[in-house]
């Protein structure tokens, strides 16, 4: 077992940050493992026009406040800028360009995390890699043809990246209705929508819909709890939803997408159409592919936990949508579950002490 370390945090972004803060504040020794090419990659590579749906007032990492108005909604940039300079300020220690291939346990209970041509023991381990990992694509995208131009939410960037002609969303989330807000300037643009999401307005009666979400405690809303199961179960979408890009912007609002063939794509109301550009804003799954403790996922290959603490001693998770209420993959209340699980990792540490 490595004296060196009493925990290895697996994620550089928000939530292994928020992770590193609340350990640092314990005084225990711990590294960030990232695999990306600076702190903030992530936020640095999605579409150019992005921003939060959280204003300025609910942005903040613990002890170190967001550079924002109050009733701003920062971009992705201002986000990305915002992580490296909290690594900066607290002094995280971040291992950049190290992707975990494989996590398994030791002998001795602890944990062997490898990445790369490293092998690296540790008593204990946050897998802190968020609930946006793998883009999601429907099996329906391999029936286009290969002469319409398709991208997923997580590779667009800009209108100008996309060939002329015809544009289906694919996707009613807070990411297909920004986008296609976006296209619908420019562009012909219909909007496909699955399953119905709530939409909320960005500022009820002029204030941010969090601040009435913290007023009425919606925000500590727990999973486990009969209310939070129902909202865990549908996703709302804040500010602009389909109804009002149909009204307002000229998109046209379909039904779930049935099935493709050539350049046409067949909805669930039995109408069709052709399109020179599908983009898919169907979310993303979690991959936890790389973890090889048995006791520790379900039957899908999933981390199981609860508030973070999964059923195998030493291991948790952090950042995960829902993990223990609506926020714990949001930037603003990220850190309570770091928190939660600093004096959980202490306690642990004073025991085998």
């Amino acid at each position: 077992m490595t004296a060196d370390r009493d925990v290895l945090v697996i994620g550089g972004g928000q939530a292994g940050l928020a992770m590193g803060h609340s350990l640092t504040q314990r005084g225990l020794r711990f590294e960030i493992l990232d695999s990306g090419p600076e702190v903030g990659h992530t936020w640095r590579s999605r579409w150019d026009s992005l921003r939060l749906f959280t204003s300025g007032r609910y942005d903040s990492l613990p002890g170190l406040p967001f550079p924002a108005a109050a009733d701003v909604y920062p971009g992705k940039d201002e986000v990305a800028e915002y992580l490296r300079a909290y690594a900066e300020e607290f002094e995280l220690p971040v291992r950049l360009d190290t992707t975990v291939t494989s996590l398994t346990r030791t002998g001795d209970g602890g944990y062997l995390v490898k990445a790369g041509a490293d092998a690296l023991e540790t008593p204990q381990v946050v897998v802190a890699t968020g609930g946006f990992q793998q883009p999601s694509t429907p099996p329906v995208a391999a029936d286009l043809a290969a002469e319409v131009h398709q991208v997923h939410s997580a590779d667009y960037r800009r209108p100008g990246q996309l060939p002329p002609g015809r544009v289906l969303v694919v996707g009613a989330a807070n990411s297909g209705c920004q986008i296609a807000l976006e296209l619908s300037a420019t562009r012909t643009v219909d909007l496909a929508v699955g399953a119905r999401v709530p939409t909320v307005p960005q500022r009820p009666l002029g204030r941010d819909v969090w601040w009435w979400a913290s007023g009425l405690r919606l925000d500590r809303v727990t999973a486990d709890s009969r209310l939070g199961r129902r909202l865990a179960g549908r996703d709302q979408n804040v500010g602009t939803g389909p109804r009002r890009l149909a009204r307002r912007h000229g998109v046209t609002v379909r039904p779930r997408v049935q099935a493709a063939a050539g350049r046409r794509v067949t909805f669930a109301d039995g109408t069709d159409a052709e399109y020179d550009v599908v983009v898919w804003a169907t979310g993303f799954t979690t991959d936890d592919s790389w973890v090889d403790v048995p006791d520790a996922v379900d039957e899908h290959g999933r981390l199981r936990q609860s508030r973070g603490v999964t059923p195998s001693p030493g291991l948790y998770t952090l950042g995960r949508i829902w993990q223990h209420t609506r926020g714990s993959a949001l930037l603003g209340w990220v850190g309570n579950d770091a928190e939660f699980l600093a004096g959980r990792i202490a306690a642990r540490c004073r025991t085998s002490a």
